[in-house]
């Protein structure tokens, strides 16, 4: 054997040993915590910022237990409440949890459906469900079921029945199994069952349906879980979900102004914001491994160990270099041998040169002509998926349209490239930004999560529709962008923040009956003219005190108008998708998965009530039966309460009429049964009616005679007539004129 090979033999395993220790370090400070504490949990490691004991975890939010499960006590395992944990990410930010599953089974015994309503909550921890890894699985032959959080409630159904498809192995498309996203910021769920949709007459066949959310690479469906209870078998009666988390809810720029509570303690390390949560976790920078939150934890790689290099590679602190043996240099990353160039040679080597570059530059030019024209491709044929074309000819059609089509470019520059410090807020439809136009117009633009297939080919046409919309009361909507895979709306901006700020935030202010009067009033009114003067009528869908937005002088106007286009609109996509804000939600929609007029109606009864009480519409926090601001405002009328409930800002005996009647209505808004509530113009006809006796100086002085008189009013309009409400506003009229 040469010296030659020795020395290379030797250099290798002096690498593989260095390879090995390196190795074996990063192991050790992936499991990093402070001394003495326990760094795994029977065959789970626990790295810090998690830990098992007292002071062993960065704070109380990652102390997690190692114990023995009930159904298995030979095997310790990490929990975290009363979730047991298998696998923790430091890398990835995430945490993989087992959750209980909800299902529906039919008992042969008692000859009904036996029900177990699974749920978790993770209010107020640094953990909530990720978006990106988890689904809502929904499996059954005749089921419809919900996941309802404290925003939220989403869901779909699933049939065996439909001619056009039967269930398939690994196909989750509603034959059998259906699938919905996960929102974003969930840290509580419940799953739910409409019990109109049950095994009890197809249990032979199909005796369980389930509803889980559960991380989507762990799911593969399988129609055996139809015929049998296969599935619960298979995971046990657990599911596996995806946590993401967060060191604080802070973001980098506050904990980073503190640096004994800093969490990024290693060197070559860095703080990244969650993008689709409050809060910050650290990272390790490029070229570098291991734990971010551990002294000295990330590690230089060592690049070189897998040969990036063609000859020799020389490992650098979060990089490599590499060169060529002697005799030999670099071409294009590529060693090759050194060659004598003579003077001769000199011209043709230059020549070579220039037609190499030249040759370079015409591909480069090349390649950028034919990525221009893909993507102009792309955007023409998402305009003409979109209804775009059609929508340019109803436009020249149609003259005074005050409608613009934006492009994608326009959009991106009015809104710094859709940047997080312009985001207005964010919903189940979609995110808002901040955007300004050339000519200073400040606008609100709306990036919607995703459309189906029908809602595609109609959306140019709605858009005409809706474009034409033009009342005070509601937000104006200027345009759209088509020429991107999910449409983007454009409405005027409003400076105000919204209702829901204006009842709920810590701003200090009193707001009179007065204002809460005339804001529901003119509310109302924008509701009805969407359901009676629009031309086709429109349903809103998701009527809350946070879609309804505030000028500078707190006019009030409604918005996101749009995103009952973005709802199923025909009874056959009713039937797959449920999906609302809790507390707002009809629960009749809900039954029947069918939305209407009444619908609104129901939602707007919520926020008279959210006026009257200055209470939120859901109250996660709140015993089981007093969640639902709704049900308690309801409870409180039916026990003769309503002084209980009602804010104290306005709460006096010269208000107490009005308020009574208020509620009266609002009580009729919220009946069960959509039949029974009454149409958006006489409840705006009755708020008007309110208003003006309000503002009339006679009330002051006939303050017991007005009593008694909406009392009657109060009593006769339950009964579905308006007579009494007439003799109070003529009444009004006569005091007035006679001097009085």
């Amino acid at each position: 054997m040469t010296t030659t090979t020795t020395t290379k033999l030797l250099s290798a395993l002096l690498i593989c040993i260095s390879a090995i220790g390196m190795a074996s370090a990063a192991a050790d400070v992936a499991a990093a915590a402070h001394p003495g504490c326990q760094t795994r949990c029977g065959d789970v490691d626990i790295p810090f910022p998690f830990g098992i004991g007292d002071k062993c975890a960065i704070h109380e939010g990652f102390q997690l237990k190692c114990k023995a499960p009930k159904q298995d006590s030979k095997l310790m395992k990490p929990f975290r409440g009363d979730f047991e944990v298998t696998k923790i990410s430091v890398e990835d930010g995430k945490a993989w949890v087992k959750a209980y599953m909800s299902s529906q089974c039919y008992d042969p015994f008692t000859g009904g459906m036996s029900y177990s309503d699974a749920s978790a909550n993770f209010s107020g921890s640094v953990f909530w469900l990720s978006d990106t890894d988890n689904r809502i699985t929904i499996i059954g032959c005749q089921t419809l079921a919900y996941m309802m959080s404290d925003s939220y409630v989403i869901g779909c159904s699933s049939t065996c029945d439909d001619n056009d498809q039967t269930p398939n192995n690994g196909s989750c498309s509603g034959a059998g199994c259906c699938q919905a996203s996960v929102p974003k910021r969930i840290q509580y769920y419940r799953g739910y069952f409409n019990e109109d949709y049950n095994t009890s007459k197809i249990w032979r066949n199909s005796p369980c349906s389930y509803m889980v959310v559960m991380e989507d690479a762990s799911f593969n469906f399988s129609t055996t879980y139809l015929t049998s209870r296969v599935f619960n078998e298979t995971y046990k009666g657990e599911v596996p979900v995806v946590l993401d988390w967060a060191i604080t809810p802070d973001t980098c720029k506050e904990p980073q102004r503190n640096k004994t509570s800093y969490a990024c303690v290693s060197n070559n390390s860095h703080c990244i914001d969650n993008m689709n949560a409050q809060g910050y976790r650290c990272q390790c920078s490029n070229g570098f491994e291991g734990n971010p939150y551990v002294k000295d934890g990330c590690k230089d790689i060592d690049e070189c160990l897998h040969s990036p290099c063609s000859e020799i590679c020389t490992n650098t602190l979060g990089n490599f270099t590499c060169s060529c043996y002697p005799g030999r240099y670099m071409m294009n990353g590529v060693c090759v041998p050194n060659k004598k160039i003579g003077f001769a040679s000199v011209p043709a080597v230059v020549g070579a040169s220039v037609i190499f570059v030249v040759l370079v530059v015409t591909m480069m030019f090349a390649y950028l002509i034919k990525e221009r024209r893909k993507l102009r491709h792309i955007k023409q044929h998402y305009l003409r998926q979109h209804g775009g074309l059609l929508l340019f000819e109803e436009m020249k059609s149609q003259e005074g349209v005050a409608f613009k089509i934006f492009s994608h470019e326009e959009l991106q520059e009015a809104t710094n490239r859709f940047s997080e410090q312009q985001i207005l807020g964010q919903g189940g439809h979609g995110t808002v930004y901040k955007g300004l136009l050339k000519g200073n117009t400040e606008v609100a633009v709306k990036r919607c999560m995703t459309i189906n297939e029908q809602q595609k080919k109609e959306f140019g046409k709605e858009m005409l529709i809706l474009s034409q919309i033009n009342h005070k009361n509601i937000v104006k909507l200027l345009g759209c962008c088509l020429e991107v895979e999910v449409p983007m709306l454009v409405y005027e901006f409003i400076p105000n923040g919204t209702l829901f700020d204006l009842i709920h935030g810590d701003h200090g202010q009193q707001i009179s009956l007065a204002t809460r009067l005339r804001i529901a009033h003119e509310s109302a009114e924008a509701i009805t003219y969407l359901h009676s003067c629009a031309s086709p009528p429109i349903l809103h869908g998701d009527i809350k005190s946070s879609n309804i937005l505030l000028d500078r002088n707190l006019i009030a106007k409604i918005s996101d108008f749009g995103a009952s286009i973005l709802a199923p609109t025909d009874e056959s996509q009713f039937v797959t998708l449920v999906q609302g804000t809790c507390g707002y939600l009809d629960p009749e929609y809900m039954q029947l998965c069918q939305l209407t007029d009444k619908s609104d109606v129901y939602n707007f009864g919520v926020v008279l009530v959210e006026l009257l009480t200055c209470q939120k519409a859901f109250n996660l926090n709140a015993p089981e039966h007093e969640k639902s601001l709704s049900m308690r405002f309801l409870n409180a009328m039916k026990n003769n309460k309503l002084a209980h409930i009602i804010d104290g800002q306005i709460k006096n005996r010269e208000n107490m009429p009005f308020l009574e009647e208020i509620a009266e209505l609002a009580g009729q808004c919220l009946e069960m049964s959509g039949v029974n509530r009454p149409p958006m113009k006489q409840v705006a006809d009755n708020l008007d009616r309110l208003r003006k006796v309000m503002q009339h100086p006679w009330v002051e002085q006939n303050s017991e005679e007005l009593e008694s008189l909406l009392g009657e009013s109060s009593r006769v309009s339950s009964r579905g007539t308006s007579t009494a409400n007439f003799s109070i506003e003529r009444r009004g009229v006569m005091e007035l004129d006679s001097g009085r």
